[in-house]
Protein backbone atom coordinates (compact mmCIF):
# COMPACT_ATOMS: atom_id res chain seq x y z
CA UNK A 1 0.00 0.00 0.00
CA UNK A 2 1.12 3.56 -0.97
CA UNK A 3 -0.33 7.17 -0.67
CA UNK A 4 0.83 10.50 -0.32
CA UNK A 5 1.63 10.86 3.16
CA UNK A 6 4.78 8.33 1.81
CA UNK A 7 6.00 11.23 -0.33
CA UNK A 8 7.58 14.14 0.50
CA UNK A 9 7.13 17.36 -1.32
CA UNK A 10 10.87 18.11 -2.48
CA UNK A 11 10.29 14.20 -4.28
CA UNK A 12 7.39 15.71 -6.81
CA UNK A 13 8.00 15.56 -9.85
CA UNK A 14 5.56 17.66 -11.67
CA UNK A 15 4.27 20.70 -11.75
CA UNK A 16 1.28 22.29 -13.48
CA UNK A 17 2.44 22.85 -16.54
CA UNK A 18 4.63 19.81 -16.84
CA UNK A 19 1.26 17.88 -16.22
CA UNK A 20 -0.67 20.51 -18.76
CA UNK A 21 1.60 19.00 -21.71
CA UNK A 22 1.57 15.55 -20.12
CA UNK A 23 -2.22 15.73 -20.80
CA UNK A 24 -2.22 17.50 -24.02
CA UNK A 25 0.59 14.85 -24.85
CA UNK A 26 -1.64 12.07 -24.14
CA UNK A 27 -4.84 13.78 -25.66
CA UNK A 28 -3.39 14.65 -28.93
CA UNK A 29 -2.16 11.01 -30.39
CA UNK A 30 -3.76 9.01 -32.62
CA UNK A 31 -7.37 10.20 -31.51
CA UNK A 32 -7.33 13.13 -33.65
CA UNK A 33 -5.73 11.41 -36.78
CA UNK A 34 -8.46 8.49 -36.21
CA UNK A 35 -11.51 10.23 -35.11
CA UNK A 36 -11.87 13.46 -37.60
CA UNK A 37 -12.63 11.93 -40.59
CA UNK A 38 -14.77 9.07 -38.67
CA UNK A 39 -16.60 11.67 -36.84
CA UNK A 40 -16.94 14.39 -40.06
CA UNK A 41 -19.02 11.32 -42.14
CA UNK A 42 -21.48 11.51 -39.28
CA UNK A 43 -21.33 15.66 -38.19
CA UNK A 44 -20.66 16.56 -42.17
CA UNK A 45 -19.11 20.00 -42.02
CA UNK A 46 -20.36 20.65 -38.18
CA UNK A 47 -18.20 17.90 -36.84
CA UNK A 48 -16.49 21.02 -35.33
CA UNK A 49 -19.56 21.46 -33.27
CA UNK A 50 -19.13 17.95 -32.31
CA UNK A 51 -15.67 18.56 -31.03
CA UNK A 52 -17.16 21.18 -28.24
CA UNK A 53 -19.12 18.86 -27.03
CA UNK A 54 -17.14 15.92 -26.80
CA UNK A 55 -14.89 18.88 -24.66
CA UNK A 56 -17.56 19.77 -22.52
CA UNK A 57 -17.95 15.54 -21.70
CA UNK A 58 -14.72 15.81 -21.04
CA UNK A 59 -14.34 18.80 -18.82
CA UNK A 60 -17.43 17.05 -16.52
CA UNK A 61 -15.51 13.44 -16.56
CA UNK A 62 -12.22 15.10 -15.87
CA UNK A 63 -13.29 17.18 -12.70
CA UNK A 64 -15.18 14.07 -10.94
CA UNK A 65 -11.57 12.55 -11.93
CA UNK A 66 -9.60 14.89 -10.88
CA UNK A 67 -11.35 14.75 -7.05
CA UNK A 68 -11.20 12.08 -6.77
CA UNK A 69 -7.63 11.54 -7.58
CA UNK A 70 -6.80 13.59 -4.80
CA UNK A 71 -8.31 12.22 -2.66
CA UNK A 72 -7.44 8.61 -3.04
CA UNK A 73 -4.04 8.70 -5.17
CA UNK A 74 -2.94 6.00 -7.02
CA UNK A 75 -1.22 4.82 -10.31
CA UNK A 76 -4.30 2.39 -10.67
CA UNK A 77 -6.62 5.71 -11.47
CA UNK A 78 -9.70 4.34 -12.83
CA UNK A 79 -9.44 1.08 -11.22
CA UNK A 80 -8.58 2.45 -7.72
CA UNK A 81 -11.53 4.93 -7.82
CA UNK A 82 -14.06 2.02 -8.64
CA UNK A 83 -12.45 -0.52 -5.94
CA UNK A 84 -12.52 2.63 -3.31
CA UNK A 85 -16.16 3.17 -3.83
CA UNK A 86 -17.83 -0.59 -4.36
CA UNK A 87 -15.11 -2.21 -2.51
CA UNK A 88 -13.09 -5.23 -3.59
CA UNK A 89 -15.69 -7.41 -4.79
CA UNK A 90 -16.66 -8.76 -7.58
CA UNK A 91 -17.68 -5.86 -9.56
CA UNK A 92 -15.03 -3.44 -8.99
CA UNK A 93 -12.68 -6.51 -10.00
CA UNK A 94 -14.76 -7.26 -13.09
CA UNK A 95 -14.17 -3.56 -14.13
CA UNK A 96 -10.60 -4.00 -13.45
CA UNK A 97 -10.56 -6.28 -16.07
CA UNK A 98 -12.75 -4.20 -18.28
CA UNK A 99 -10.13 -1.86 -18.37
CA UNK A 100 -7.12 -3.54 -19.19
CA UNK A 101 -9.48 -5.03 -22.36
CA UNK A 102 -10.50 -1.69 -22.81
CA UNK A 103 -6.91 -0.49 -22.96
CA UNK A 104 -6.63 -3.41 -25.52
CA UNK A 105 -9.12 -2.35 -27.89
CA UNK A 106 -7.66 1.01 -27.71
CA UNK A 107 -4.01 -0.41 -28.66
CA UNK A 108 -5.89 -2.22 -31.28
CA UNK A 109 -8.03 0.79 -32.90
CA UNK A 110 -4.49 3.09 -33.38
CA UNK A 111 -2.43 0.03 -34.82
CA UNK A 112 -5.00 0.15 -37.35
CA UNK A 113 -4.87 3.66 -37.81
CA UNK A 114 -1.17 3.48 -38.09
CA UNK A 115 -1.82 0.47 -40.87
CA UNK A 116 -4.40 3.31 -42.54
CA UNK A 117 -1.54 5.84 -43.30
CA UNK A 118 1.17 3.71 -43.48
CA UNK A 119 -0.51 1.93 -46.69
CA UNK A 120 -0.75 5.14 -48.30
CA UNK A 121 2.90 5.42 -49.22
CA UNK A 122 2.73 2.34 -51.03
CA UNK A 123 -1.34 2.61 -52.03
CA UNK A 124 -1.61 -1.24 -51.55
CA UNK A 125 -4.19 -3.78 -49.19
CA UNK A 126 -1.44 -3.66 -46.25
CA UNK A 127 -2.45 -2.22 -43.45
CA UNK A 128 -2.96 -5.00 -40.79
CA UNK A 129 -0.10 -6.20 -41.69
CA UNK A 130 1.39 -2.60 -40.89
CA UNK A 131 -0.72 -2.89 -37.79
CA UNK A 132 0.28 -6.32 -36.72
CA UNK A 133 3.80 -5.28 -37.64
CA UNK A 134 3.99 -2.11 -35.41
CA UNK A 135 2.66 -4.04 -32.84
CA UNK A 136 5.16 -6.61 -32.61
CA UNK A 137 8.11 -3.89 -33.29
CA UNK A 138 6.91 -2.17 -30.40
CA UNK A 139 6.47 -5.50 -27.94
CA UNK A 140 9.98 -6.58 -29.04
CA UNK A 141 11.69 -3.39 -28.17
CA UNK A 142 9.70 -3.29 -24.73
CA UNK A 143 10.87 -6.45 -24.12
CA UNK A 144 14.54 -5.61 -24.42
CA UNK A 145 14.59 -2.47 -23.29
CA UNK A 146 13.15 1.03 -24.27
CA UNK A 147 14.88 3.74 -23.06
CA UNK A 148 15.99 5.33 -25.95
CA UNK A 149 12.32 5.18 -27.30
CA UNK A 150 10.89 6.02 -24.26
CA UNK A 151 13.07 9.03 -23.92
CA UNK A 152 11.96 10.37 -27.42
CA UNK A 153 8.45 10.52 -26.64
CA UNK A 154 8.55 14.03 -25.47
CA UNK A 155 10.59 15.36 -28.99
CA UNK A 156 7.87 13.51 -30.67
CA UNK A 157 4.46 15.19 -29.11
CA UNK A 158 6.26 18.22 -29.67
CA UNK A 159 6.95 17.41 -33.47
CA UNK A 160 2.80 16.50 -33.68
CA UNK A 161 1.84 19.46 -32.03
CA UNK A 162 3.98 21.90 -34.28
CA UNK A 163 2.75 20.24 -37.18
CA UNK A 164 -1.17 20.22 -35.87
CA UNK A 165 -0.60 23.71 -35.27
CA UNK A 166 1.06 25.05 -38.26
CA UNK A 167 -1.73 22.97 -40.36
CA UNK A 168 -4.68 24.36 -38.21
CA UNK A 169 -3.36 28.06 -38.28
CA UNK A 170 -2.14 28.35 -42.34
CA UNK A 171 -5.56 26.37 -43.50
CA UNK A 172 -7.26 28.58 -42.11
CA UNK A 173 -6.40 31.32 -44.40
CA UNK A 174 -6.97 29.02 -47.63
CA UNK A 175 -10.52 27.83 -46.20
CA UNK A 176 -13.73 28.30 -48.13
CA UNK A 177 -16.94 29.06 -46.26
CA UNK A 178 -19.73 27.82 -49.26
CA UNK A 179 -17.63 24.33 -47.45
CA UNK A 180 -18.71 25.16 -44.06
CA UNK A 181 -22.06 26.13 -44.62
CA UNK A 182 -24.58 23.40 -43.78
CA UNK A 183 -25.79 21.39 -46.57
CA UNK A 184 -28.34 18.39 -47.45
CA UNK A 185 -25.39 15.94 -46.56
CA UNK A 186 -25.36 17.43 -43.15
CA UNK A 187 -27.72 16.21 -40.42
CA UNK A 188 -27.75 17.57 -37.16
CA UNK A 189 -28.70 14.19 -35.31
CA UNK A 190 -25.20 13.85 -37.16
CA UNK A 191 -23.32 15.86 -34.89
CA UNK A 192 -24.74 14.37 -31.48
CA UNK A 193 -24.24 10.93 -33.04
CA UNK A 194 -20.46 12.00 -33.78
CA UNK A 195 -19.58 12.94 -29.82
CA UNK A 196 -18.65 9.91 -29.00
CA UNK A 197 -15.76 9.71 -31.40
CA UNK A 198 -14.53 13.30 -30.43
CA UNK A 199 -14.45 12.31 -26.81
CA UNK A 200 -12.45 9.31 -27.77
CA UNK A 201 -10.56 11.92 -29.24
CA UNK A 202 -10.02 13.72 -25.60
CA UNK A 203 -9.60 10.53 -23.74
CA UNK A 204 -5.86 10.65 -23.32
CA UNK A 205 -6.63 13.45 -19.92
CA UNK A 206 -7.49 10.32 -17.42
CA UNK A 207 -3.67 9.71 -17.61
CA UNK A 208 -3.17 13.65 -15.50
CA UNK A 209 -5.33 11.20 -12.53
CA UNK A 210 -2.64 8.53 -12.71
CA UNK A 211 0.50 11.20 -11.56
CA UNK A 212 -1.27 12.71 -8.84
CA UNK A 213 1.12 11.35 -6.39
CA UNK A 214 4.08 12.54 -8.18
CA UNK A 215 2.39 16.58 -8.48
CA UNK A 216 3.09 19.34 -5.81
CA UNK A 217 0.11 20.34 -4.33
CA UNK A 218 -1.67 18.03 -5.86
CA UNK A 219 -5.24 19.64 -4.41
CA UNK A 220 -5.35 22.71 -6.64
CA UNK A 221 -2.81 21.31 -9.41
CA UNK A 222 -5.03 18.28 -10.68
CA UNK A 223 -8.27 20.16 -11.51
CA UNK A 224 -6.46 23.40 -12.79
CA UNK A 225 -4.03 20.85 -15.24
CA UNK A 226 -7.17 19.14 -16.18
CA UNK A 227 -9.59 21.85 -17.03
CA UNK A 228 -6.47 24.39 -18.78
CA UNK A 229 -5.40 20.71 -20.59
CA UNK A 230 -8.49 19.44 -22.05
CA UNK A 231 -9.31 23.44 -23.29
CA UNK A 232 -6.45 24.25 -24.82
CA UNK A 233 -6.72 20.33 -26.52
CA UNK A 234 -10.45 21.66 -27.87
CA UNK A 235 -9.37 25.01 -29.56
CA UNK A 236 -6.84 23.24 -31.63
CA UNK A 237 -9.14 20.04 -32.69
CA UNK A 238 -11.97 22.92 -33.73
CA UNK A 239 -10.07 24.91 -35.81
CA UNK A 240 -8.10 21.10 -37.35
CA UNK A 241 -11.56 20.69 -37.75
CA UNK A 242 -12.61 24.07 -39.63
CA UNK A 243 -9.38 23.45 -41.34
CA UNK A 244 -10.43 20.27 -42.71
CA UNK A 245 -14.04 20.76 -43.72
CA UNK A 246 -13.09 23.72 -45.28
CA UNK A 247 -10.74 22.86 -47.57
CA UNK A 248 -11.72 19.34 -48.30
CA UNK A 249 -15.49 18.97 -50.25
CA UNK A 250 -17.79 16.45 -47.99
CA UNK A 251 -17.65 13.51 -50.16
CA UNK A 252 -14.01 13.82 -50.39
CA UNK A 253 -13.62 13.77 -46.05
CA UNK A 254 -15.84 10.59 -46.32
CA UNK A 255 -14.07 8.68 -48.75
CA UNK A 256 -10.54 9.21 -46.95
CA UNK A 257 -12.17 9.17 -43.73
CA UNK A 258 -9.07 6.88 -41.94
CA UNK A 259 -6.33 9.30 -43.26
CA UNK A 260 -8.65 12.84 -43.84
CA UNK A 261 -6.47 14.69 -41.82
CA UNK A 262 -3.12 14.04 -44.30
CA UNK A 263 -5.52 14.20 -47.64
CA UNK A 264 -7.00 18.22 -46.22
CA UNK A 265 -3.44 19.46 -46.28
CA UNK A 266 -2.64 17.94 -49.71
CA UNK A 267 -4.76 20.72 -51.69
CA UNK A 268 -3.25 23.58 -49.61
CA UNK A 269 0.68 22.29 -49.67
CA UNK A 270 0.38 19.89 -52.19
CA UNK A 271 1.71 16.00 -51.99
CA UNK A 272 4.29 17.40 -49.79
CA UNK A 273 1.69 18.06 -47.26
CA UNK A 274 0.42 14.68 -47.24
CA UNK A 275 3.53 13.04 -47.08
CA UNK A 276 4.39 15.24 -43.84
CA UNK A 277 0.93 14.34 -42.22
CA UNK A 278 0.77 11.17 -42.85
CA UNK A 279 4.15 10.95 -40.88
CA UNK A 280 3.12 12.47 -38.45
CA UNK A 281 0.44 10.83 -38.15
CA UNK A 282 2.85 7.47 -38.29
CA UNK A 283 4.78 9.08 -35.40
CA UNK A 284 1.54 10.16 -33.27
CA UNK A 285 0.50 6.46 -33.12
CA UNK A 286 3.62 4.78 -33.20
CA UNK A 287 4.16 6.77 -29.69
CA UNK A 288 0.70 5.95 -28.44
CA UNK A 289 1.20 2.08 -28.89
CA UNK A 290 4.40 2.48 -27.46
CA UNK A 291 3.44 4.41 -23.88
CA UNK A 292 -0.20 2.42 -23.94
CA UNK A 293 1.90 -0.90 -24.39
CA UNK A 294 3.65 -0.66 -21.03
CA UNK A 295 2.21 2.00 -19.07
CA UNK A 296 -1.66 1.23 -19.72
CA UNK A 297 -1.33 -2.29 -20.31
CA UNK A 298 1.29 -3.47 -18.08
CA UNK A 299 -0.42 -1.60 -15.37
CA UNK A 300 -3.83 -2.80 -16.08
CA UNK A 301 -2.83 -6.17 -16.79
CA UNK A 302 -1.10 -6.68 -13.29
CA UNK A 303 -3.83 -5.32 -11.71
CA UNK A 304 -6.21 -7.57 -13.17
CA UNK A 305 -3.98 -10.81 -12.50
CA UNK A 306 -2.55 -9.92 -9.13
CA UNK A 307 -4.40 -7.28 -7.59
CA UNK A 308 -1.85 -5.01 -6.65
CA UNK A 309 0.65 -2.89 -7.99
CA UNK A 310 4.27 -3.00 -6.62
CA UNK A 311 5.10 -0.14 -4.68
CA UNK A 312 7.32 1.28 -6.30
CA UNK A 313 5.77 0.53 -10.25
CA UNK A 314 9.03 1.62 -12.29
CA UNK A 315 9.89 1.03 -15.92
CA UNK A 316 11.44 -2.37 -15.38
CA UNK A 317 9.96 -4.98 -18.64
CA UNK A 318 12.87 -7.26 -17.38
CA UNK A 319 10.72 -8.49 -14.38
CA UNK A 320 7.57 -8.04 -15.62
CA UNK A 321 6.88 -8.64 -19.26
CA UNK A 322 4.34 -11.38 -18.98
CA UNK A 323 1.34 -8.44 -19.77
CA UNK A 324 3.24 -7.87 -22.43
CA UNK A 325 3.03 -10.83 -24.32
CA UNK A 326 -0.51 -11.89 -23.63
CA UNK A 327 -1.62 -8.43 -24.16
CA UNK A 328 -0.14 -8.35 -27.50
CA UNK A 329 -1.47 -12.00 -28.24
CA UNK A 330 -4.84 -10.84 -27.49
CA UNK A 331 -4.72 -7.45 -29.74
CA UNK A 332 -3.90 -9.59 -32.89
CA UNK A 333 -7.47 -11.27 -33.25
CA UNK A 334 -8.84 -7.19 -32.76
CA UNK A 335 -6.70 -5.89 -35.43
CA UNK A 336 -7.86 -8.70 -37.80
CA UNK A 337 -11.60 -9.08 -37.83
CA UNK A 338 -12.30 -5.97 -36.82
CA UNK A 339 -12.33 -2.97 -38.79
CA UNK A 340 -10.92 0.37 -37.75
CA UNK A 341 -14.68 1.87 -37.49
CA UNK A 342 -15.70 -1.10 -34.89
CA UNK A 343 -12.51 -0.59 -32.92
CA UNK A 344 -12.90 2.57 -32.25
CA UNK A 345 -16.74 2.56 -31.79
CA UNK A 346 -16.03 -0.15 -29.45
CA UNK A 347 -13.55 1.63 -27.70
CA UNK A 348 -15.18 4.47 -27.10
CA UNK A 349 -18.44 3.30 -25.90
CA UNK A 350 -16.13 1.19 -23.49
CA UNK A 351 -14.37 3.72 -22.26
CA UNK A 352 -17.10 6.09 -21.52
CA UNK A 353 -19.38 2.91 -19.71
CA UNK A 354 -17.08 2.63 -17.52
CA UNK A 355 -16.43 6.00 -16.61
CA UNK A 356 -19.81 6.67 -16.35
CA UNK A 357 -20.06 3.89 -13.36
CA UNK A 358 -16.65 5.36 -11.68
CA UNK A 359 -18.58 8.69 -11.67
CA UNK A 360 -22.28 6.89 -10.41
CA UNK A 361 -19.18 5.45 -7.39
CA UNK A 362 -18.37 9.27 -6.83
CA UNK A 363 -21.45 9.88 -5.23
CA UNK A 364 -20.63 7.23 -2.47
CA UNK A 365 -17.60 8.72 -1.70
CA UNK A 366 -18.62 12.76 -2.19
CA UNK A 367 -17.76 14.03 1.02
CA UNK A 368 -14.23 12.60 0.92
CA UNK A 369 -14.08 14.01 -2.48
CA UNK A 370 -15.96 17.67 -1.80
CA UNK A 371 -16.90 17.74 -4.95
CA UNK A 372 -19.56 19.31 -6.60
CA UNK A 373 -22.54 17.10 -6.97
CA UNK A 374 -24.30 18.66 -10.02
CA UNK A 375 -21.28 18.75 -11.47
CA UNK A 376 -20.45 14.78 -11.01
CA UNK A 377 -24.19 14.41 -11.52
CA UNK A 378 -23.44 15.95 -15.03
CA UNK A 379 -20.60 13.43 -15.44
CA UNK A 380 -22.72 10.39 -15.06
CA UNK A 381 -25.45 11.92 -17.16
CA UNK A 382 -23.20 13.14 -19.81
CA UNK A 383 -21.06 9.33 -19.85
CA UNK A 384 -24.08 7.69 -20.39
CA UNK A 385 -26.00 9.58 -22.61
CA UNK A 386 -23.26 9.65 -24.96
CA UNK A 387 -22.48 6.05 -24.53
CA UNK A 388 -26.35 5.56 -25.83
CA UNK A 389 -26.50 7.73 -28.32
CA UNK A 390 -23.64 6.40 -30.24
CA UNK A 391 -24.88 2.67 -29.33
CA UNK A 392 -27.98 3.62 -30.96
CA UNK A 393 -26.89 5.51 -34.13
CA UNK A 394 -23.94 2.73 -35.01
CA UNK A 395 -26.44 0.08 -34.65
CA UNK A 396 -27.91 0.65 -38.17
CA UNK A 397 -24.37 0.29 -39.50
CA UNK A 398 -23.18 -2.58 -36.72
CA UNK A 399 -25.87 -3.76 -35.77
CA UNK A 400 -23.96 -6.37 -33.31
CA UNK A 401 -22.28 -3.59 -31.58
CA UNK A 402 -24.54 -3.82 -28.24
CA UNK A 403 -23.60 -7.23 -28.25
CA UNK A 404 -20.05 -6.69 -28.64
CA UNK A 405 -20.12 -4.12 -25.71
CA UNK A 406 -22.41 -6.71 -23.76
CA UNK A 407 -19.92 -9.30 -24.52
CA UNK A 408 -16.65 -7.20 -23.19
CA UNK A 409 -18.62 -6.88 -19.92
CA UNK A 410 -19.24 -10.58 -19.39
CA UNK A 411 -16.03 -11.56 -20.62
CA UNK A 412 -14.54 -9.94 -18.00
CA UNK A 413 -16.95 -11.26 -15.49
CA UNK A 414 -15.65 -14.69 -16.27
CA UNK A 415 -12.41 -13.68 -15.90
CA UNK A 416 -12.59 -12.17 -12.60
CA UNK A 417 -15.17 -14.62 -11.27
CA UNK A 418 -12.25 -17.40 -12.74
CA UNK A 419 -9.24 -15.71 -11.34
CA UNK A 420 -11.00 -15.21 -7.74
CA UNK A 421 -12.02 -19.38 -7.80
CA UNK A 422 -8.23 -20.31 -9.06
CA UNK A 423 -5.98 -17.54 -7.76
CA UNK A 424 -7.83 -16.49 -4.99
CA UNK A 425 -6.54 -12.79 -5.61
CA UNK A 426 -8.69 -9.94 -5.01
CA UNK A 427 -8.29 -6.63 -6.44
CA UNK A 428 -7.11 -4.50 -3.71
CA UNK A 429 -7.05 -0.41 -3.07
CA UNK A 430 -3.63 1.04 -2.96
CA UNK A 431 -4.50 3.87 -1.52
CA UNK A 432 -5.76 4.82 2.02
CA UNK A 433 -8.09 7.99 2.47
CA UNK A 434 -6.30 11.03 4.45
CA UNK A 435 -7.64 14.28 5.07
CA UNK A 436 -4.53 16.31 4.86
CA UNK A 437 -4.42 15.41 1.56
CA UNK A 438 -7.36 17.40 0.57
CA UNK A 439 -5.57 20.18 2.44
Amino acid sequence: MYGVHEMKSEDKAFGLWSVVLLGIGSMVGAGIFIVIGQAGSMAGNLVWVSFIFGALAALLSGYSLAKLATAYPSRGGIVEYLVQSFGEGVFSGSAGVLFYLSQLIAIAAVAKSFGAYADTFIKGDYANIFALGIVATFILINLIGASLVAKSESVIVFIKLIVLVVFAILALFYVDPKLLYPSNDTHIDGVFFAIGLTFFAYQGFSVITNTVEDMDNPQSTVLKAMVIAISLVAVLYILTSLSVLGNLPLPEVIKAKDYALAQAAQPIFGSLGFKIMAVTALFATASAINATLYAATEIGYTLAKEGNLPKVYTYSVHNSFEGLIISGLLIVPMILFLNLSEVTTIAAVVVLIIQGITHIGHLFRIKQTKANIFIVLGAIVSMFLVAGITIYHTSKSMPLLGFYVMGAFLLALFIEVSLRLFTKRVIKKQSTFKDKVLQ
